[in-house]
């Protein structure tokens, strides 16, 4: 049978190694906005500015979430809640983006995609890599894991968007996977604050620090 001091020690090194790996992806998404914001923007992809927000909100989550990696299941819980309305925001700004270019058609720079979108998902799949072992600690980490879960498609769905592009010469497939991407950020938004939620009412016992 384990002491309490031996449960606290191994606590307070799950936790270290939270703070840790939280820093490295934190970094990653902050530094993959700036660069395909930027790159959406001048591309006038759709698809890659969802990628980009998505980068943003990750950054935000990650974030938060390294604040409250200490903190009790219940404030964990709140910043999940709080992450569900990032989500939520991010689909939401792809959408008025889809109906924008819906109303005005752009053609998007389809070699800006690939190489933007295939570089964010060199990034994307560390933090995945880095993020795995915490995925399952509790309802702070599993809902960062989301997170990164969703960058992966996002990733793949913006090289398929500019597959499409190149072959039909038209933005409509951009406007497609941004529509597509912004419904799985709906889903995760649903997903993410339905556990913080269900977490706020049922709370689990924090472990002893």
């Amino acid at each position: 049978m384990k002491s309490c001091c031996d449960t606290s020690s191994h606590v307070a090194s799950l936790r270290d190694r939270q703070r840790g790996t939280l820093v490295r992806v934190l970094w990653i998404n902050a530094i993959m906005f700036g660069a395909i914001v930027a790159a959406a923007i001048y591309g006038k992809s759709t698809a890659l500015l969802s990628d980009s927000l998505d980068n943003l909100g990750d950054a935000l989550t990650y974030g938060l979430s390294l604040v409250v990696v200490s903190q009790s299941s219940t404030a964990k819980a709140r910043v999940a809640l709080f992450k569900g309305g990032l989500i939520f925001l991010a689909a939401s700004v792809v959408i008025v983006q889809v109906i924008r270019h819906l109303i005005d058609p752009v053609l998007p720079s389809y070699e800006i995609m690939t190489l933007f979108s295939v570089a964010g998902l060199a990034a994307n799949g560390l933090c995945l890599l880095l993020l795995w072992r915490h995925r399952n600690d509790d309802i702070n980490m599993s809902s960062v894991f989301e997170c990164s879960r969703n960058d992966i498609a996002s990733n793949l769905s913006v090289i398929v968007a500019a597959a499409g592009v190149w072959a039909f010469d038209a933005g409509w497939p951009d406007v497609v996977v941004g529509a597509l991407l912004a419904a799985l950020l709906l889903r995760s938004s649903a997903r993410v604050i339905s556990g913080a939620w269900s977490e706020l009412h049922h709370p689990v016992p924090d472990a002893p620090h």
